[in-house]
């Protein structure tokens, strides 16, 4: 997969671009057009693209979701996929985290079927093109996502095994409104029947529509790791488990246990 074998011969829009790297609703803060005498529709940093190497894949490691094992790409590889335009980008968190910061040229496909857009870009993506997912946690909402891809037939699925912040940690191209921002970090710890063992516990801030998961671990522990913006330790948030919904600010939950 050539980054360039995508594209048209004149300048566009990243957003127009049906190129590797996810162009086509990805939104409208990625219609831009390049101002550097480029004519492929890509930013500055895909001038030095780097030489081709050996990527070893089955060395990566895997995390299992919804019955599948998802192969967890470490940064350094996702980012030389992405600079040789191999990849295609999606982002698995909130609207809200995706308009603060994301991957440059990412489109948004979040975790929560009941939050994807009807027209989710990444339906029109071929099912053999490399897809990259990603969240912030560092990879319990990308997993998620990239799971849902494969069991739907995509054939090529991986996750930033890092996470999202260590790409912006890297300096790595992204774009969005805030992109400098690094929200701070909560942990929400809790217990829940060990019957759930490997379901899902999330984490939510209706106002924002920001949420986060993890998986439940054995004995029916879990840690949610929070990096929601604009949200501090009065904020209310929602903890949702197969067994109980609570619901109180992030500090007092941050503080002890939850249990239902």
């Amino acid at each position: 997969m050539k980054r360039r074998t995508f594209l048209t011969g004149s300048a566009v829009s990243l957003s127009a671009v049906a190129g590797c790297l996810g162009g086509g609703g990805g939104g409208s803060d990625l219609d831009v057009t390049p101002t550097d005498g480029n004519v492929d529709g890509y930013p500055p940093e895909f001038d030095e693209v780097p030489d081709e190497r050996n990527v070893d894949t089955l060395s990566f490691g895997t995390v299992t979701e919804n019955g599948v094992n998802v192969p967890l790409a470490p940064i350094d590889v996702s980012h030389y996929w992405y600079k040789r335009g191999e990849a295609r980008i999606v982002d698995a968190r909130s609207v809200k985290a995706y308009e603060k910061s994301h991957i440059y040229g990412a489109v948004l496909s979040q975790a929560s079927p009941d939050r994807r857009v009807s027209n989710d870009p990444v339906m029109d993506w071929p099912k053999d093109d490399r897809i990259i997912c990603y969240c912030g946690c560092p990879h319990h909402l990308s997993s998620i996502r990239a799971s849902q891809l494969i069991n739907e037939g995509y054939e090529n699925v991986y996750v930033i095994d890092e996470g999202f912040w260590e790409w912006h940690e890297q300096g790595y191209p992204m774009r969005g409104n805030d992109v400098g921002n690094k929200p701070n970090s909560w942990v929400i710890r809790g217990e829940t029947d060990a019957a759930f063992t490997g379901r899902n516990a999330w984490a939510r801030h209706r106002p924002s529509e920001q949420v986060e998961s993890t998986d439940i671990a054995d004995g029916g522990s879990y840690e949610l790791h929070l990096k929601f913006h604009e949200v501090g330790p009065d904020s209310n948030i929602e903890v949702e488990t197969p067994s109980y919904t609570v619901e109180g600010k992030l500090k007092d939950l941050a503080a002890g246990t939850v249990q239902g």
